[in-house]
């Protein structure tokens, strides 16, 4: 994103998939703060080597506020059609499997108070690249996961997945099936690192 052109060519992307909000990580943009480009879309970002969202005009009339957590966190609320309702939308850039278990600790410490200071009543999309291998295997989340991840569930899995438990949050990308090449993005070598999304889930 810091690079010149780069917002510009990913703006382009959100258009071609018709897409209203776009999560983006690693955007080594300075400071916090918006940006409107040429092309109308709206950036909010935060941080050095932080994250970002970015959101058509339309999408950013009905930005309500955000707040910009950490170089990893960044939380934007919406009004939607149901003026009881708000839609909550949390990127995120968790830290590696390798990286410390106090850094680890402090980034789910700020996601885990995030989400339960939504309403009961709001909507969350939680977003973003979470570093984390969930593997194929449900039992004991059948709630939370499907059975279509790939490779085993590691530390940052575990960490993911507990916190998706706690929140009453649904991990979409495993639910249905996919295409394996669509299953995993990343540099890791085995290609099983996760950039999920997930969304809020209720018991009826």
């Amino acid at each position: 994103m810091f690079q010149a052109g780069k917002a510009a060519t990913i703006a382009k992307e959100m258009v071609r998939y018709n897409l209203s909000v776009l999560g983006l990580g690693e955007t080594r943009w300075t400071q916090s703060g918006e940006v409107k480009l040429p092309s109308r879309q709206s950036v909010i970002y935060c941080h050095t080597e932080g994250v970002a969202i970015m959101m058509t005009k339309e999408t950013r009339k009905a930005l309500i506020a955000w707040e910009p957590i950490s170089s990893r966190l960044i939380t934007a609320s919406f009004r939607t059609n149901n003026r009881r309702v708000k839609a909550h939308i949390i990127q995120c850039y968790a830290p590696t499997n390798d990286a410390v278990d106090d850094v680890k600790a402090r980034f789910y410490d700020s996601l885990n108070h995030l989400l339960g200071g939504v309403g009961a009543r709001d909507v969350i999309i939680l977003m973003g690249d979470f570093n984390a291998k969930i593997g194929g295997r449900n039992e004991g989340y059948e709630e939370v996961m499907g059975k279509h991840g790939v490779g085993k569930m590691n530390e940052n899995g575990e960490m993911f997945v507990e916190t998706c438990v706690n929140n009453n949050l649904v991990i979409g990308g495993r639910v249905f099936p996919h295409k394996t090449i669509h299953k995993t993005t990343g540099d890791s070598t085995d290609r099983s690192v996760c950039t999920v999304s997930c969304y809020e889930y209720y018991e009826l």
